[in-house]
């Protein structure tokens, strides 16, 4: 979540109109992520959270805006899309997409202990789960073709070795398939600041926009590289098994599963050093907005190639 598009309080005040969320209070811009611009706002009803989107067009969102309905509704914690007079949930302001969502209690954490990371992946697979009723599709944008494709356009302003070792990270991930894993939808961007805790209890996942329909596993791996990875860049061995064992209780794996997790640590780490690195490289504009170092998923990645124990 960041800030690119720049509203006042007279143009959000008239766009208010569509909804029954009587008037505007305050507004207040979110310095955070990368992808969205987002607010929070406040009305004499209520506190909500308002996304302008800076890349989805608006008749990409209904996929993104109906799932979090769906999965609201089948008790997975997540933000409620709030749909305005005419039952719809996103529009057009200040040129952008937009649509508002409830805002949820808690807040993010960024050193989770064993409780926490337990609950996200228990609370993942009961995601996974209620999604399976989830009836549009969506394909994964940012899968394998678009990290081989966007990769052609890092390696000239990269370091020889890392070249080397993206190219070959690339070439081993084209060796293996795992479609013929369960598959339904994913969040694809479980991080830790895409997480709102109570204590050790979840408030509710968000930022659901690079949410598609891949292999299930995949999301995991991506979850863990994130909440079990310590300050030091290593994957801590108690998180990152409280992450496994909270998801396992919900969604067992199969033993196909647990042979491909190795790859698909390796698969999601690949993932985000490639978009870090496109965000490095192509940095976007905006009010407040945050790079982040795409070296710590380079390093997770090799890290994981010499791993041995991968905590099953």
């Amino acid at each position: 979540m960041s800030v690119y598009t720049s509203i006042s309080t007279e143009q959000l005040s008239q766009w208010l109109q569509r909804y029954a969320l009587g008037e505007l209070v305050s507004l207040k811009g979110i310095a955070a992520g990368i992808t969205n611009t987002n607010y929070f706002v406040t009305t004499s009803h209520g506190r909500y959270v308002l996304t302008l989107f800076e890349v989805l067009q608006l008749d990409e969102l209904p996929y993104f805006l109906q799932l979090k309905s769906h999965l609201a509704r089948h008790g997975v914690a997540c933000p409620t899309p709030i749909a305005d007079h005419t039952d719809q949930f996103a529009s057009l302001l200040a040129g952008k997409p937009a649509c508002l969502v409830s805002c949820l209690s808690g807040s993010d954490v960024s050193e989770p202990n064993a409780a926490q990371c337990f609950a996200v992946g228990e609370m993942l697979a009961q995601m996974h789960k209620a999604g399976s009723t989830f009836v549009p599709q969506m394909s994964n944008p940012r899968g394998p073709a678009w990290w081989s494709q966007t990769a052609t356009t890092l390696y000239p302003a990269m370091a020889e070795a890392d070249a080397a070792s993206l190219r070959a990270e690339i070439a081993f991930q084209d060796s293996h398939r795992f479609d013929f894993l369960p598959q339904g939808v994913i969040h694809a961007d479980l991080f830790k600041d895409n997480v709102l805790m109570d204590g050790d209890k979840i408030a509710g996942f968000i930022d659901f926009y690079y949410a598609c329909n891949d292999v299930l596993l995949y999301d995991l791996a991506i979850a863990l590289n994130d909440w079990a990875r310590a300050a030091n860049g290593e994957i801590d061995d108690v998180l990152a098994r409280a992450i496994i064992n909270g998801y396992r209780q919900i969604r067992p794996l199969s033993d196909e599963e647990c042979t491909a997790w190795p790859v698909m640590l390796r698969a999601a780490a690949l993932r985000f050093w490639v978009s870090r690195l496109l965000d490095f490289q192509q940095p976007a504009s905006g009010e407040m907005t945050y790079t982040k170092d795409p070296g710590v998923f380079q390093r997770l990645l090799e890290a994981h190639r010499q791993r041995r124990d991968f905590w099953l």
